[in-house]
């Protein structure tokens, strides 16, 4: 986390910080992610105040001017104490989060996106949703045309099942409008996989059988 920086207690103009990692892999603070995972710990005001000045960006896009006494009092907080006061030790919190920056006396950069957790703030979370952050971290991962795979295998075994062949199910997949390559994978790999099922169903029988036997002779 960085030092606070030194700030008015009047009046701000609030910009952009343009971050071109973090504006693609990140989360909006209006967002469940940012609901989820950073309200523990950044705060309910920090967050509050992100996902207030979210919108103001979404009206202003270049920048905008705020009184910060109505800024204060409209999240619930107040500007009484000077620079001591809660709204601008909130402010400051946004700081050591780099969440945003002083960009000049009287200004601050804030980001229209939340980066994803690191491994040390995760460690301040409850179990339960350390493990939800890691499930949703592992589907991202995959990305879209890993899980359009899933989908068109799923799709291969079921009409395997209900006795298409090879040639039947890759036309019906690309009926549905996925790729001839994921057509193609998905149909073999139903089909690869019916095999492998079969063959451990006749080993098993075989392997019955002569324990029947033994059992009808004792």
């Amino acid at each position: 986390m960085t030092q606070s920086p030194v700030l008015p207690t009047d009046r701000l103009y609030f910009e952009v910080w343009e971050d071109p990692l973090i504006d693609r892999l990140g989360y909006d603070p209006r967002s469940s992610y940012a609901e989820t995972y950073w309200l523990g710990i950044l705060g309910p005001s920090a967050s509050w105040l992100l996902r207030h000045l979210a919108t103001g960006f979404d009206q202003h896009p270049k920048g905008f001017d705020l009184e910060l006494p109505d800024t204060a009092m409209s999240i619930g907080l107040r500007l009484n104490g000077g620079r001591h006061a809660p709204f601008m030790r909130t402010l400051g919190r946004l700081c050591q989060f780099r969440m945003a920056r002083q960009s000049g006396p009287a200004s601050l950069q804030v980001r229209r996106f939340m980066p994803p957790l690191t491994l040390l703030q995760l460690e301040r979370l409850p179990v339960t949703l350390r493990n939800r952050h890691q499930k949703l971290m592992e589907a991202s991962l995959e990305g879209p045309d890993a899980q359009q795979q899933r989908r068109a295998r799923h799709l291969a075994l079921t009409l395997l099942f209900l006795g298409e062949d090879l040639a039947a199910i890759e036309r019906q997949l690309n009926s549905w409008r996925f790729s001839p390559e994921v057509c193609t994978e998905a149909a073999r790999w139903a089909m690869q996989r019916q095999k492998i099922k079969q063959t451990r169903e006749q080993r098993a029988s075989a392997s019955a059988k002569p324990a029947l036997q033994t059992a009808g002779n004792s």
